[in-house]
């Protein structure tokens, strides 16, 4: 058997070498590493595969959640809605803006962000919702943007971790994640569902005037060469990343069905299994599943975890401390017990190995030591 891992990017990339080195050459054949051919073609591509107006690629996930924030005109104090339970990059923009990070717990079932919460923590002082797409799958998009319209308030989505997912509201409409705010936002890091070979990241809109914000705000504040018109940043996408990521661009749709293949192997071997709870569902939504994570049902995570090690099988904590408990964000006056649900996820949840090039073997092993391991 394979050794197992949680991310397997080096079987993923020897099966399309051949193609991602030809495309690598030509970039530096050409020389045209910032803001070469090579990226237009990925943005045009991407725009495409999304059914959306605008794709601005800029250096990371992280970026552009920041620029996206920049080009809504907000000011210091204006409160933005968010889940407690994320990656901090999501409420680490925010507070460097000097926003006001709210926060709000999530779901249960789907570990998404919770309307009902949104709802109770609308005041005067909101402006944008920040939903979080977790793990792979969109959140109710169907509540949260009636929501917005409810209080006019901007919708920003985090769709760093569910590129390849779709969501299809009660009308019969769907949209690719990212695209159904006035903002999207996603990362290229490497063990993401479209990844490159190093950082890179995008911003998707169907806004035509934010989508030139956006642009300027990405390449120092410019419209025209040296004429500064705003105070911006220098993100962008390099021509070899752009090259790395029209390659897998193609091969995409492939990618997340055998995630989704995965997933399914492990739903029908743990669905079961009364001392663990497999990943929920959000029915509009589907599931690409960037990482597949069980909620343990009050039991030691660490003696589980060693277990798993023991036999060779990685697992991962995606998030051992919700942000209202760091050390960071005490300034916004959180305590334990704030919002249950985040801080039982962030002590109960584990994630289990999931990527594109799982076999069969390698999946019985790893849910017959989970098993295991429970007893």
């Amino acid at each position: 058997m394979r050794q197992i891992q949680m991310v397997d990017l080096k079987s993923q990339y020897d099966k399309i070498k051949n193609d991602v080195n030809a495309q690598m050459q030509q970039v530096m054949d050409a020389a045209s590493f910032i803001k070469g051919e090579k990226v237009a073609t990925f943005q045009r591509h991407l725009e495409n595969y999304l059914n959306v107006k605008h794709v601005v690629p800029v250096g990371n996930g992280t970026d552009a959640l920041q620029i996206a924030l920049m080009s809504l005109g907000l000011h210091p104090g204006d409160e933005v809605i968010t889940p407690t339970f994320t990656f901090i990059a999501t409420v680490e923009v925010i507070a460097l803006l000097g926003l006001t990070p709210v926060l709000v717990d999530v779901d249960r079932e789907t570990f998404c962000m919770s309307p009902d919460a949104v709802r109770r923590a609308i005041t005067e002082k909101t402006k944008v919702i920040l939903p979080v797409h977790l793990f792979g799958q969109n959140a109710d998009m169907e509540s949260l943007r009636a929501i917005a319209q409810e209080h006019k308030l901007y919708v920003v989505e985090d769709a760093c971790q569910s590129m390849g997912s779709h969501y299809t509201f009660q009308n019969g409409e769907s949209y690719a994640s990212g695209c159904m705010g006035n903002i999207g936002c996603t990362s290229f890091f490497p063990s993401k569902n479209l990844g490159c070979f190093g950082d890179g990241g995008a911003l998707f809109t169907n806004d035509d005037a934010l989508a030139a914000t956006i642009r300027s705000l990405a390449n120092h504040g410019m419209e025209v060469r040296y004429h500064h018109d705003r105070i911006g940043v220098n993100s962008r996408l390099d021509s070899l990343q752009a090259a790395v990521l029209d390659v897998k661009l193609a091969h995409l749709d492939q990618y997340i069905a055998a995630r989704q293949s995965a997933a399914e192997f492990y739903n029908r071997a743990l669905t079961d299994c009364d001392k663990i709870t497999i990943p929920g569902h959000q029915p509009q939504s589907t599931h690409a599943f960037h990482q597949y994570t069980v909620l343990l049902h009050d039991l030691d995570r660490n003696t589980i975890q060693a277990k798993l090690t023991a036999k060779g099988i990685p697992s991962m904590v995606y998030y051992p401390i919700p942000i209202h408990l760091q050390k960071a964000y005490v300034y916004l006056g959180h305590k334990t017990g704030d919002f249950p649900i985040a801080e039982h996820l962030s002590q109960q949840v584990l994630s289990l190995p999931m990527h594109t090039e799982l076999d069969e073997e390698q999946l019985n092993y790893i849910v017959t030591s989970l098993k295991e391991a429970l007893q």
